[in-house]
């Protein structure tokens, strides 16, 4: 049997998309963002590297994302994903820009000079750190960049203070015969710029995603961290690591799910009080009425806040071990002038003991050190031979009061 086969006609090629009008780029030292009008006329993919026209310049950037209306594919994103982003992300303290354009894409000759440009990075900072000593200025020259063609030298320095480096300006164009600006930057922007890698592992998070570094509070170590150890709480800056200010909110929203310290709970194993809870874990410490001691987790606790035991008279207990202020150690605590040591707890004293016999010197016990004791009132000291002894007469003492008819 014959077959025959039919021609299927050609789907139409769709059309070309066009290219989007803005382009989103990171460029610069400090990974700056800026959302650019773009006048490549070709396809641009994600992490292409561009020639922008910044607010600093002419300057090598990495393409990030485009700006489109719908935001369809997973190589773009939606204006109002990217305000709300950058809203999250600091807001007006955010490094986003506008006012550039994206001029085209890097060739091998813009990356080659670029190169050039970075090799001398080495000479010009000893050349600037010898100028600032020269001047003696208290400053620190922290890295220097370069902008593509040099036209301009950013140098970025550390200082607490505001320096006058007006005649330092001057000397290093004379030298380099470009453009000189200088940056003041502080203590965790020096770390994002020369700084790698953490000890957790991984790169800096100022240097890889943290933009907008804000101050952190001594209260989230003291969450977050079981020590207080400044080597183990500080970051390469010497400030409080970036993590704990970011991962406060987790920790925050962990903590109120754990119940308080000295409540009640209910579990499969009867009602106990709660002695401690881990945040992260979700673990809590409970302590049963018979001093048993469980980790139990926190979905496993069937109810919570439950009612304190009533003591003999009245008083709830408040933590465990609690009791009536009758059962404590030391009795006569009502009395508060038992409870300082007074008659009633204090021991009776016993009348002195003197030497019995007259001219006896009472002497501290064999093999022990110290200083000789007092001798008695009746005491007199021996004579030497040849006087003549004559019996001394001991006053007769007084009899001792009766204590139990006083």
């Amino acid at each position: 049997m014959p077959i025959s086969l039919e021609v299927m006609p050609l789907e139409p090629k769709p059309a070309e998309p066009t290219p989007p009008k803005t382009m989103v780029v990171r460029y610069g030292y400090m990974k700056l963002i800026g959302e650019f009008q773009n006048e490549i006329k070709t396809k641009v993919g994600c992490g292409t590297r561009v020639v922008v026209r910044s607010p600093r310049g002419t300057e090598l950037a990495e393409m990030l994302t485009t700006v489109c209306g719908n935001g369809g594919c997973n190589k773009s994103i939606t204006r109002d994903k990217m305000l709300e982003y950058i809203a999250n992300s600091g807001g007006a303290d955010y490094p986003f820009s506008e006012g550039g354009r994206v001029l085209r894409m890097a060739t091998a000759q813009d990356l080659t000079e670029q190169h050039k440009l970075d090799e001398h990075k080495k000479e010009d900072l000893k050349l600037a750190r010898e100028m600032v000593q020269r001047h003696q200025l208290p400053m620190k020259i922290v890295e220097v960049e370069y902008l593509l063609g040099g036209e301009r030298v950013i140098f970025y320095f550390y200082s607490e203070h505001r320096v006058d480096f007006r005649s330092l300006v001057r000397d290093l164009a004379h030298s380099l015969h470009t453009r000189i600006e200088l940056r003041q930057v502080g203590a965790r922007d020096e770390a994002r710029l020369v700084a790698d890698y953490e000890k957790c592992g991984q790169h800096c998070c100022c240097k890889q995603f943290l933009k907008v570094l804000t101050p952190i509070s001594m209260r989230s170590a003291k969450i977050q961290k079981a020590t207080l150890d400044p080597a183990k709480i500080s970051g390469r800056c010497g400030r409080l690591m970036c993590c704990l200010r970011y991962e406060d909110q987790t920790y925050e929203d962990l903590r109120k799910k754990l119940p308080k310290k000295h409540t009640r709970v209910r579990t499969a194993q009867g009602e106990g009080w709660v002695i401690d809870g881990q945040i992260l874990t979700q673990l809590v410490l409970v302590q049963y009425d018979d001093s048993t001691q469980t980790a139990i987790p926190i979905e496993n606790i069937e109810a919570f806040d439950l009612p304190k035991p009533v003591l003999p008279g009245g008083r709830t207990m408040q933590f465990p071990g609690d009791r009536p202020p009758e059962q404590q150690a030391g009795q006569g605590q009502n009395n508060p002038r038992d409870r300082r040591g007074g008659p009633a707890n204090r021991p009776q004293q016993q009348p002195p003991r003197f030497p019995e016999r007259q001219g006896q010197q009472s002497r501290p016990n064999a093999g022990t050190e110290g200083p000789p004791s007092a001798p008695p009132d009746n005491f007199s000291p021996p004579q030497s031979a040849g006087d003549d002894v004559k019996p001394t007469e001991q006053p007769d003492e007084p009899d001792e009061p009766d204590l139990d008819s006083a």
